[in-house]
């Protein structure tokens, strides 16, 4: 007999979510941990759109801000103001929120292993082998283990990320709004950016990530801090560095009894990175489908996993890594001229409209259709986005 009916490796929130929707269903469920703390240490910008309300539990003590609306900063300065009549975005406290969520998993029925590093898998059979610890056998194993799984490696050839850094910064005596988001592109770091995260009226995540070094990225945060007026007088109170991965249409998250989740299944936005969503709703998804194969005995209905993902996300995801391809292409004047064309075409009252942090499609069917983007791009760039409709 099996220790558990599922183990998931990572207590991550995507992880720690679907541990506690399968011991909601009734089930056994081991959530494994190689760190000794869940949550620690912060490794995200902690910014997610408002859908996660929608998602997953989130009460109000983790929301450090409600954010209204962004800036968006081209190369040279031209701003783009988006803004809604409702908060757009949470800025989260995210070491809190991890362990809250991992807590809510105990709570519900499943045993949280902290200190547990997995150093063998076998997919086929369902065993975990932990340091220190020996053998946990399950029915399925989750990996839910972040950008560097472990689980994903004995699926997967290692998996491509970029590098992400963040200060912490307190602004001083300066006060800026804190209702917007800033977002401030480049061709350094495309098709990555730079932003600012308010946290408060005066402290605010800056950070960036791109396909560079952390030396890079952390040089081009010391130098945008010490040129732009709004940090005059500011200081950095604490760094943080990590890697985003990279989406990955070929990822297999389905081998035998062993499913992906999050950023281990590549679960991320191409444009952003962002992943808390995707994965939440990937961990409901995931958590209907594996019920549902334990409770028949089948263990081949979990390749209705991907298959609901990929009907899902396909369409939406695909897009991304088009815009994405674009803006990595573009100069900085080139993407000056597009800012500058954006501004005069009104795009301002359409993102605000049509923008979602989550779901970018809805905005570029509607650029399209009023031609705003024929404006701006050539047509041999456009009918890559055309063709996604098909």
């Amino acid at each position: 007999m099996n220790d558990y009916d599922v183990a998931v490796v990572g207590a991550g929130p995507v992880g720690s979510s679907f541990a506690r929707q399968m011991a909601q269903k009734g089930f056994k469920v081991g959530l494994i941990e190689r760190k000794k703390e869940v949550g620690v240490p912060l490794q995200c910008a902690g910014l997610v759109g408002e859908k996660i309300r929608n998602t997953n539990l989130l009460p109000e003590e983790f929301i450090m801000n409600k954010v209204y609306g962004a800036y968006l900063y081209s190369p040279s300065g031209t701003m783009l103001s988006v803004a809604k009549g409702e908060p757009a975005a949470y800025v989260l406290d995210r070491v809190a929120y991890d362990k809250f969520l991992a807590e809510q998993a105990v709570e519900e029925g499943a045993d949280l292993l902290l200190n547990h590093r997995v150093n063998r898998v076998d997919i086929e059979n369902g065993e975990i082998y932990v340091k220190d610890h020996g053998k946990i056998s399950a029915d399925v194993i989750v990996g839910a283990d972040g950008q560097g799984s472990f689980v994903s490696s004995h699926m997967n050839p290692p998996s491509k990320t970029v590098q992400a850094a963040q200060y912490l910064v307190d602004m001083g005596s300066n006060v800026f709004n804190s209702d917007y988001v800033q977002l401030h592109v480049d061709s350094k770091v495309s098709p990555g950016f730079l932003w600012v995260i308010p946290i408060s009226e005066s402290m605010a995540r800056v950070g960036l990530f791109a396909d560079s070094s952390y030396q890079n990225l952390n040089q081009i945060l010391k130098d945008f801090i010490s040129t732009d007026k709004q940090f005059k007088g500011a200081s950095v109170v604490k760094k943080y560095q990590g890697f985003i991965p990279r989406h990955d249409q070929k990822k297999k998250i389905l081998n035998g009894r062993t499913i992906l989740l999050g950023d281990a299944a590549s679960q991320v936005k191409p444009t952003t990175g962002g992943g808390l969503i995707i994965g939440f709703k990937c961990a409901k998804m995931a958590a209907d489908v594996v019920s549902n194969a334990l409770d028949v005995g089948d263990i081949g209905l979990l390749q209705n996993y991907p298959k609901n993902y990929m009907k899902e996300y396909k369409k939406e995801l695909r897009m991304q890594l088009e815009v994405q391809k674009i803006f990595g292409s573009m100069t900085n004047e080139e993407l000056d001229r597009m800012f500058m064309k954006l501004k005069k075409g009104g795009a301002e009252s359409m993102i605000s409209e049509y923008g979602d942090m989550d779901t970018q499609s809805t905005l570029i069917k509607e650029m399209i259709k009023n031609g705003l983007l024929l404006s701006i791009l050539p047509g041999i760039i456009l009918k890559g986005l055309f063709n996604l409709w098909k």
